[in-house]
């Protein structure tokens, strides 16, 4: 080998090393940080984690017997389905209406589960 053919090989290693370092940085980098949903999303889900959470702490507590929360854990799906289609149609996102909408199914949850832990 010549010194050109040497130096070109040598190149190509520089190169190829670069590559496969900058790809797994790039994959470290997407796996270490979270992005950030769109505000509304993050709002409904987290008054969905609320709403689970009252749920478990009434289950706990005896205030919520298991076919209440079987209803509540049903109805707290069914909005998360709606979450997620509604998300679907627009990237990720949710209208101000749909946002709406899943607001007000989760007062009525939200209501239900009040009445249910007062009650016991």
């Amino acid at each position: 080998m010549n010194a050109k053919t040497t130096f070109r090989f040598s190149l190509m290693g520089v190169l190829v090393s670069a590559v496969f370092a900058s790809g797994a940085a790039m994959a470290q980098a997407t796996t270490d940080t979270t992005v950030p949903g769109h505000p509304r999303v993050n709002e409904v889900n987290q008054r969905l984690d609320n709403q689970q959470n009252r749920i478990q702490n009434g289950v706990k507590d005896g205030q919520i017997n298991a076919k209440q929360e079987a209803r509540d854990e049903k109805q707290d799906s069914n909005i998360a389905q709606r979450e997620s289609a509604d998300e679907a149609k627009h990237n990720g996102h949710l209208t101000k209406q749909e946002q709406h909408n899943l607001n007000k199914s989760e007062n009525h949850d939200s209501r239900r589960i009040h009445r249910q832990r007062k009650t016991g």
